[in-house]
């Protein structure tokens, strides 16, 4: 599977190091990032229209970053030379039968004298200085350990991600430690995890194809893998870009800050000793990241405990990916209690989730008939929504697909559910900064409601005598409690936490020491929501709607 990023690959190295010369100058502020304000100024050279100028945006920030790193800058640049030839500026273009490697840079009115000028101003005021300003790395990652962070200026500002972090920090991130939403919910947020790669997770019992679907997809094996129609991947493997082939113990994956694994370390070594990362250098992992999970029990192997909380970690993933698929064969439709229990841990998180009916070309046309009925009879009974849940059919394999089984007709239908479930795929990187911005808002959301009710809960302690017992019974009484947050404040019921996962850590924690209701910090966390996330999104929208 390709995954279309910037046109450095079909660029002549001739044109990168003008375009790189190029991207240096329009870059004012050499962060490496190209902003509308930068590229207002820099495309107005082209003399070509504003909607024209609008299309190229659109094509090139296919991920709606609110900017341009190189590779976009290169893509619009192409498209650009492209448009003045004459050429109609469509999503098509870049792959049409133009000549991309012989394409010549676009015709840029009066930037020839302003580089001459900036290399003179250059050999003057500084004759160490070759030409070339080198991008600063950012600065985003000092604003989570550096005690002055509460103040990020806003001229650090320089994508809708950075927005993001400096609203989190300021605005957010107070709520979180004052009533320990970090303990009951979600670990404290780092840079890491807002700049991580999209990720799509796999579950589905032993043998369901979760680490040959992989494979498929990036045409090769990667390190740790292994297949077998017994339970052959025994731990959590998360696949990602690295600079050669590798696999990365749990221990010390977890303790790296460029990686947004350390919320991993709350479920103890146990699990740490189960879970690795396989780097490889690919191309489509340079978009996603992919964890394959050791194939869910059933049967008599449930009553073997795991050693560590798995339903919990896959909610973490959950949590953290951007899609989830859930495999099933035509030999494994029944959901047995341990996989019962993922899927409700899923809860929350129904939009990311996808069922893929894999090996599907191992029953005849009649046989995957009634296949695919027990299927959405199982899921029915587990899944409690009305909708019905997109199952995507076939044999996610490097083999071709068995025709003698389901007939030309079958093997159209695999077809086109293959394509329909690589575009879902493709999709991922080009929603990833909106899926960003829905988690954020979700997650603020989350934790103005945990206020309400740890706040609550406090108003109800008294002050001297019984605490204890009436500690108990409010912890004893929660669902009512729960209610009575809701009908005080006028919030939906669907946002409240799990009652019995919310009860099992309240009682490690006496709720006397708790925080009373903030409203300054709430309003806060409103204005946030109503104002702050609006206006940045209008900020790195396309410069020229």
């Amino acid at each position: 599977m390709e995954i279309d990023s910037g046109q450095i690959s079909s660029c002549s190295k001739q044109n990168q190091m003008i375009y790189q010369e190029w991207f240096n100058f329009a870059d004012s502020d050499s962060d490496g990032r190209i902003t509308g304000n930068d590229a207002t100024k820099f495309f107005a050279m082209s003399n070509l229209p504003r909607p024209d100028l609008k299309q190229v945006w659109a094509i090139a920030d296919t991920k709606r970053q609110g900017f341009l790193g190189l590779k976009e800058f290169i893509t619009a640049m192409q498209l650009v030379s492209l448009a003045q030839a004459g050429h109609a500026i469509t999503q098509d273009l870049l792959h049409s039968e133009v000549d991309l490697g012989n394409l010549n840079p676009p015709q840029m009115e009066g930037l020839a004298a302003l580089l001459a000028k900036k290399k003179r101003a250059h050999k003057t005021s500084d004759p160490d200085i070759n030409g070339s300003s080198q991008p600063q790395p950012s600065p985003t990652a000092s604003w989570f350990t550096s005690k002055s962070s509460k103040k990020v200026p806003l001229s650090s500002v320089t994508s809708i991600i950075d927005g993001l972090k400096r609203l989190y920090i300021q605005k957010l991130k107070p709520l979180e430690v004052t009533y320990r939403f970090n303990d009951f919910a979600s670990p404290l947020l780092t840079n890491s995890d807002f700049d991580a790669k999209p990720m799509v997770m796999l579950l589905g019992q032993y043998s369901t194809g979760k680490t040959t679907f992989i494979k498929h997809l990036l045409k090769s094996s990667y390190p740790g893998a292994h297949i077998g129609p017994e339970p052959t991947t025994d731990r959590f493997v998360v696949v990602m870009s690295g600079p050669d082939e590798r696999s990365i113990p749990g221990n010390t994956i977890a303790v790296q800050a460029d990686m947004p694994y350390s919320g991993l370390t709350t479920f103890g070594t146990a699990f740490l000793s189960k879970f690795e990362c396989s780097q490889m250098p690919h191309s489509l992992l340079e978009h996603i990241t992919f964890v394959d999970t050791p194939g869910v029990l059933s049967g008599e192997k449930q009553r073997t405990q795991r050693a560590y909380d798995f339903t919990g970690v896959t909610s973490w993933f959950a949590a953290k990916c951007d899609l989830i698929l859930l495999l099933f064969d035509p030999h494994k439709l029944d959901v047995s209690d341990e996989f019962k229990r993922v899927i409700s841990s899923l809860h929350g998180h129904d939009d990311k989730i996808r069922v893929v009916l894999n090996k599907a070309d191992q029953v005849d046309t009649q046989q995957l008939m009634r296949v695919y009925g027990a299927l959405m009879w199982s899921l029915g009974k587990v899944l409690n929504t009305p909708e019905v849940m997109r199952v995507y059919i076939g044999s996610f394999n490097d083999k071709p697909v068995n025709e003698a089984a389901v007939g030309p007709i079958g093997k159209e239908l695999f077809e086109k559910e293959q394509e329909n479930l690589l575009s879902d795929l493709k999709d991922i990187p080009k929603k990833a900064c909106d899926r960003r911005i829905n988690e954020f808002v979700k997650r603020a959301r989350a934790a103005k409601i945990h206020a309400y009710i740890i706040s609550h809960l406090k108003k109800e302690m008294p002050t001297m005598m019984g605490k204890a017992k009436t500690q108990q019974r409010l912890i004893d009484n929660l669902e009512d409690e729960f209610a009575k947050v809701q009908r005080e404040f006028h919030l939906p019921a669907g946002d409240f936490p799990n009652v019995d996962h919310f009860r099992e850590v309240l009682s490690g924690y006496s709720i006397d020491k708790f925080e009373r209701l903030k409203p300054k910090m709430i309003q806060t966390v409103d204005d946030m929501l109503g104002y702050d996330i609006p206006e940045l999104l209008k900020s790195f929208r396309n410069p020229y709607d």
